[in-house]
This record gives structure tokens, sequence and C-alpha cells, in this order.
């Protein structure tokens, strides 16, 4: 999942839905409780299969049936469309119920040459006027959404002919005079221009990391050198990324192929990573790599030259299809859930002048795309490839796409220069371990040193500040770090306050300048004290950067934090194998206790991704009535097909509503009718290996962190000397909507809850009336916040600045 405007993770973010307060009068609920009845939605999926797409048609279900509407399968994708009978059928609850977990798509999906014929698309009209549909709801690719296109473009004139053929009654055409299209974009490659995440990518990664992560144990074994082939035919997405979180030596994507001298330069670097002691190589291609002259880089051309020049052990791996395969990641249930719920409020709320559309996450932010304007982009950047604009063919993947690309030349194709900045930048850990951390350590280390900095790394936070455990670390030391979880430098939850004098004396002895703070609210609070001690101590006058990294996503200031996603996946993870564990149990509840203090994002969330029928959080207070009602719903609940519930509770979210208080009610109230069962989560949610959003967050907040410094003290250098004492100079770095942006910890300030370690604001309380929904309360939609149609074509955004 990605992170300046998107690729993240992901996954999450402001939405069209916000939560209404129960004292609001009930008509607007009541107005969109009511938004589809006498109306029908079809959903279907098409092209290749990605992991979400069952999120996607669940939340198309549910949410429809939700405001009323008839929603209908459609089996085999267009196929389905054009044979119809048994392959449109009525969709009800229960039938999209354990679907969130599974991978590929259960509704199932067919290449369909029928509907691309004029006669194919009759027949398809036919079957959906007989049924009353006329909202349809497509998720695939772009081929697939171009289809659509073309069928809604000719609606009105199949339905002339249909007519004057008798295949329906002129009744029935005018009750289906229109038809709205929305399009889901589901697509392991990432390809779809105007969407920061197709639905799939991000498992797709998860997969890749997986494989990477295994493949390195062995290459470190028996020193070899891997190639990795990774799908991506016209699209360098999952190479790119790949590269990325694992640190590859190198990577080669269709959109910008190597220098005509490729060879020479690969092998150099390779001989230069053998050189600093690392004991293997990764080298990542995209299938669809090519040279500059258009012809085809295979993994096979690559070992050949890596054997036949340097003699190196090497292998060949092709993932191919276990790409598409698995459990879908956290981020992209949530993803096709957000996009599912979209879908629906735009389709009902289409009118004949309303074009196709595209409804997708743009940076942190839901946003609706005309459909034509994004295929149009999409096949531009084909254009740009085969006509060798290939810079042209970069910028039009989209301003996420372009930052990637530039961290990964610079982390993989510059090399520290010979001359020295004379600037000293020291990097810590603060708080408790968040994977991801190692990450973003590892990119400030080599960022560091490739502006020319001396980088220090310091031990167990301010602890080990205090008390000159402070060491010089090189390119080398931080060789391999990027798929490491928990903290390699040590992380302690001390603040500063106590120790500041013996602080000041460690930056003076050091010669630090420059201070990057890699942590939770700690990390935030700490250097809050570090900034109030400029006054007293002129050795604490540098520019200081936060980074937030934390399991509980509580920093203000940043709508993620690294290893929130980590964390997320683990208990998401956890929660399928308990719902597993209970599919040959019938009636069965199962209470889970989450981490976060007083921060429910990781129960929330984790309730969306892993369809959770209540999350109990802090934000959201709840009395003993709303445990009854939920008691209640789970009772009415295990008289369906359905006969299991999930329950998350927040660790701290009522003091006296516990998790023993939770389970004994439970158990109590569900005698006879289902049995209980809790599970407390702990310190598992902290550990693990980084997910590929973690690894690719911290990466880019590493490097841009050392960015910011090196501008920063340069600024107030004078004479030598650092003297940095304005607000501006002591920053966190957060993803803010659709980009990174640096915010003085002095206005973060008024922004937070010191007493629950909170923001005041928090986007991600606006998602959860979708997991209530979805768990068949009549929870109140708002649609008052609408994502707007935005328009891309010939829209400029700006590229961040060089790192």
């Amino acid at each position: 999942m990605n992170c300046d405007s998107g690729d993240l993770p992901l996954p999450h973010a402001p939405h069209l839905i916000s939560a209404k307060k129960m004292s609001q009068p009930p008509e607007k609920h009541e107005r969109t409780h009511n938004l589809g009845i006498g109306k029908a939605i079809a959903v279907l999926t098409s092209g290749g299969d990605a992991q979400g797409m069952n999120a996607a048609v669940r939340a198309v279900v549910r949410v429809g049936i939700f405001t009323g509407a008839k929603v209908y399968f459609v089996h085999e994708g267009y196929q389905g469309l054009v044979d119809g009978g048994d392959n449109i059928q009525e969709a009800t609850w229960e039938r999209v119920s354990m679907m969130l977990q599974l991978g590929g798509t259960v509704i199932g999906s067919a290449r369909c040459q029928d509907f691309r014929m004029r006669e194919g698309r009759l027949k398809a009209a036919r079957n959906l006027v007989k049924r009353g549909i006329t909202n349809l709801c497509v998720i695939g690719g772009d081929g697939s959404l171009t289809g659509a296109d073309t069928f809604r473009a000719e609606w009105s004139s199949l339905l002339v002919e249909l007519v004057k053929t008798g295949g329906v009654t002129a009744e029935e055409a005018k009750n289906s005079s229109h038809l709205n299209i929305v399009g889901m974009v589901g697509s392991i490659d990432n390809d779809f221009c105007g969407t920061d995440m197709t639905i799939g990518t991000d498992s797709a990664l998860h997969r890749i990391m997986e494989i990477v992560d295994a493949i390195t144990t062995t290459a470190q074994s028996h020193q070899r050198t891997f190639v990795l082939e990774v799908m991506g035919r016209h699209c360098g997405y999952l190479a790119l990324i790949t590269a990325l979180a694992c640190g590859a030596d190198w990577v080669f994507i269709p959109e910008s192929p190597p220098e005509d001298d490729w060879e020479e330069h690969l092998c150099r670097r390779l001989i230069e990573t053998r050189g600093r002691g690392s004991r293997l190589n990764i080298i990542i291609v995209a299938e669809g790599a090519i040279t500059k002259q258009g012809q085809p880089i295979t993994s096979e051309n690559i070992k050949n030259l890596v054997v036949k020049r340097l003699g190196y052990d090497t292998r060949v791996t092709i993932l191919g299809h276990v790409q598409r395969g698995g459990t879908p990641s956290a981020f992209d249930r949530i993803l096709g859930s957000r996009m599912g719920v979209e879908a629906v409020m735009a389709l009902l709320e289409g009118t004949p002048d309303t074009p196709a559309c595209v409804v997708s996450l743009s940076g942190n932010q839901a946003v609706r795309l005309p459909l034509m304007e994004c295929v149009q982009v999409t096949k531009d950047v084909t254009t740009a490839m085969n006509e060798g604009r290939f810079d042209d063919a970069v910028k039009l993947r989209g301003r996420s796409f372009q930052n990637n690309w530039n961290v990964y030349k610079l982390l993989a194709h510059v090399r520290p220069p010979s001359t020295k900045s004379g600037y000293n930048l020291a990097v810590m850990n603060v708080g408790a371990p968040a994977s991801g951390m190692n990450a973003a350590v590892r990119a400030a280390v080599r960022i560091g040193l490739i502006h020319g900095h001396k980088m220090l790394a310091v031990h167990d936070g301010f602890d080990g500040l205090a008390h000159g455990q402070v060491e010089e670390i090189g390119w080398g030391g931080v060789g391999g770090w990027t798929g490491l979880g928990g903290s390699k430098l040590g992380t302690k939850r001390t603040l500063p306050k106590k120790y500041l004098e013996e602080i000041s004396a460690t930056i003076s002895s050091f010669n630090i300048q420059g201070l990057i703070v890699i942590g939770g609210f700690e990390a935030f609070t700490g250097s809050l004290e570090l900034v109030e001690g400029r006054g007293k101590y002129e050795e604490l006058c540098i520019p200081v950067c936060v980074i937030p990294a934390t399991v509980s996503n509580n920093v203000p200031g940043s709508d993620f934090s690294i290893g929130a996603d980590t964390a997320l996946n683990t208990i998401t993870t956890t929660c399928d194998r308990i719902k597993q564990s209970s599919a040959g149990t019938k009636r069965r509840v199962f209470i889970i206790e989450t981490m976060g203090g007083y921060c429910g994002y990781l129960a929330t969330m984790a309730g969306l991704a892993s369809g959770a029928d209540a999350a109990y959080i802090f934000e959201d207070p709840f009395t003993i009535r709303d445990l009854q009602v939920n008691v209640e719903h789970l009772c009415e609940k295990m008289k369906t097909t359905v006969k299991r519930g999930l329950v998350l509770r927040n660790e701290k979210c009522n003091e006296n509503y516990t998790t023993d208080f939770i389970f004994n009610l439970y158990s109590e109230e569900g005698k006879g009718i289902f049995e209980s069962r809790k599970n407390v989560l702990g310190h598992m949610q902290q550990g693990g290996t980084p997910t590929p959003f973690d690894r690719n967050f911290g990466t880019k907040m590493g490097a841009k962190s050392v960015a910011w410094l090196t501008g920063k003290i340069k600024e107030y250098s004078r004479h030598g000397r650092i003297f940095a004492n304005t607000a501006d100079s002591a920053c966190l770095l957060g993803m803010r909507r659709r980009s990174l942006v640096f915010q003085p910890l002095a206005e973060l300030e008024e922004q937070t809850d010191f007493e629950h370690r909170l923001p005041k604001q928090q986007w991600w309380l606006k998602l959860r009336p979708i997991l209530k929904i979805l768990a068949k309360y009549k929870a109140d939609l708002d649609t008052s916040e609408k994502a707007h149609l935005e328009h891309i074509t010939h829209k400029v955004v700006p590229v961040e600045a060089n790192i």
C-alpha cells in the first residue's frame, strides 16, 4: 500500500459516510435507508481475478439491501450477463457471509467474446430489462470497464431494437430507459490511471514479499544471486514496490528502461554490493521489462549475463499466478468494502446525465472519476511507451508512481559522495517497537550518507541519548533491515524531560546537528519536551523531525503510522482463524481484545477487515443498552444460516466494561443460544515481519525526513554553528489525505488530547457506520460529504521535491 498519494494501504481514509449523532432527527436516515426502494442493482466481476473482489461484492450486496434495493449476482462476468438464466440470481444477506477472507471471486469471472459483439450486448440488455435492473456495478480492469461504457452508450439503441424484435415490451423498455454504470478497478498490476491503488495490488505485494523474504534466507546461506520475475506486462508497479520493500540491487520496469550500457552498470552494482559484505544479490524484473529499443529483458537473459560475466551462482524464480492467489490483505478488504459502499451511493444518485464513473482511492480520500478519462490516460501510458517517450510514461502513471521511482533510484543508483557535508545527523527509535521502524532507519541512514552527512545511531531512545549510547553507522550497517520487525536500534518509552542536561551534553559531545525521532506518542511528546528545553539548553536548538511509528496509530498529524498496517494484518489473520475454528462448532461468539491504548483504530479497521459484528472503542462511547442490543442482534443472527459471531474490543474502550465483563455478559445472555469465547491478542500485534505497506511507507518517510533536515540545517547554519529555535524547526512528518506534509509540533500540540494520548480529530471514525451496516445494524448513513466527480485528463499534480 503506498503513501504519498496513495500507495497506501494502506491499509482507510476520510469518506463520504460519516457518523451521525443520535440526537439528530431521523428523517435523513429514513431517506437514505429508502434510497434504493424500487431499484435493482447487478454486480459482476470480469477479467483477471484479484484478491479483495469478494469484499467489494459483499459490500455492494449488503449496502444495496440496506438502502432497500434489490441486488443481483451476475455469475461468470459478462458471459453470465449474455447467457442470463441462472447466471443472474438475486443476492441475499447470508449468501455473502464468509466471503471477506476468500481470494479470487466467488461469483466467477470469464473472458467473453460474445459481449464484444452487438448481438451479445442485445442479449445482455434483454436479460437486465426483464429483471428491471438499471444499475450495473462492474469490478474489473480497463477492458471490462471500457466494455461497460460501450454498453451504456448503446443502451437506448439496444432498447429500440429489442422493442422492434419483440425481445422486450414497450412498457419494459420505458421502465428501463437509462442504465447507470459504476466501476471498481480490480487488478493486481495497479495499472489503471487515476487510481492510486486498485483492488488486489496490496495482496499481490504480500504474496511477493513472502516469497522474497523466503528466498533471501536461502540466498544468504549460499551467497547466491536471485532474479525474481513478477507480473506486470505493461506496468512496473509491483516490481518497483517490491524493489523498494526488499532493498533490491536492481529493478527492471517497462515504463523506464535502463540506459544502453545497463549490463556493465548492473555487474558493477552487484560487485559493489558483495564488496560491502553482502552475501546475496536480489534483482527484480517485471514480465514486461524492455530495453529503450523495445527489446524484451527476460529473467533468463539477466541470469545468463550475471553467470557469464561474474560467475555468481544465480537462480531465477518466476512467481506467476501465485501473485493472484491467497487471502486478501486487510487493506484490500477495507478498500473493497469502502469502494462497494461508494459504488452503491454513486449508482443510486446517478441520473441519465451522469457519466459512467470509477470509484477509487486518491491518496487518503474516496473519489469518483469519469470512467473514460481514466481509460484514456491508461491508454496514453501504453502509447507513450510504444513511442519511446518513457519520461512521459512515468509521469502519466501519476505522482505516487513518480515518487516511488525517484526514491528507488536514489537508494539504489546513487553512491555516497567522496566530499562530506560536515553535518552530523542522528536517528533514534522511541516508544514501543513497530514493524517498519527499521526500514525508516535504513532509508534515513542511506539517504543521509548520499547527502554526504555523517550518520549517528542512537540506541535505546532518549535513555540512550542521555547516556551517550551513540555510534556512527555506515551503509552496510543497515543492510537487510527493510524486512526486519521490531527495532534494531532498541527503543524505550523514557521521556527526556528529566535528562535534558545529559542529552544536551551528548548532543554537544557528538556534535549532533539534526535529529530524526521515529516512534509513537512518546516520540511526539518527548520531542515537544526537547523543544521546551531549548530556552534553557542552547544545544537543543537543532532541527528535529518526528516520524510516527506505532501500532496504535494515535500520533497527531498523520492519518497513518508506521507499523499499524502490520498490526492490522496480524489481527485480521487471527480473526480469520478464529472464525474458521467456529465453522465446525455451531453457534459460537468470539470476543477479541486488541491493543491501541485509548485509540480504537485497530479495533475498528480490523472489524471492517474481518467482518465483525461489533467493535467497542473509547471514541464511540457505549452503554449497557448498546451491549444488550448487540447480544439480541447475535441471538437473531444465530437463527439464520450464519451461526457465528465476532466482537472486537479495544483494550481501553471502557474501564468498567472490561473484556471479562463483556465475555461474562455474552455468556449469560447467550445461554442456550450460543457459546462465548474470548482471546486477548496482546503483544503479537507488535511483532512480525513488516507488511509491504509499512516497508514502503517507512522507506519514503525516512528518505523525506533527511531531505527536510538537510534543508533546515543549511537554513539555520551560521558560522559553522546551528541555531534553530523557531516553531517550524521541529516538525512531524505525516500523511494527510493526499500527501506527506511537515507540521510544526507546536501546532499539533493544540490538536492533541494528552490525557488519552489521542488526536482530537480522527478520520477513520467516519468509517464506523460502514462496519455497523455491513453487520446488519440500522446505522445512519450521512451522504452530506460526497465524493465529488473529479477530472484527471490534463490535470497537473506536482511531484514532491527531489529527495
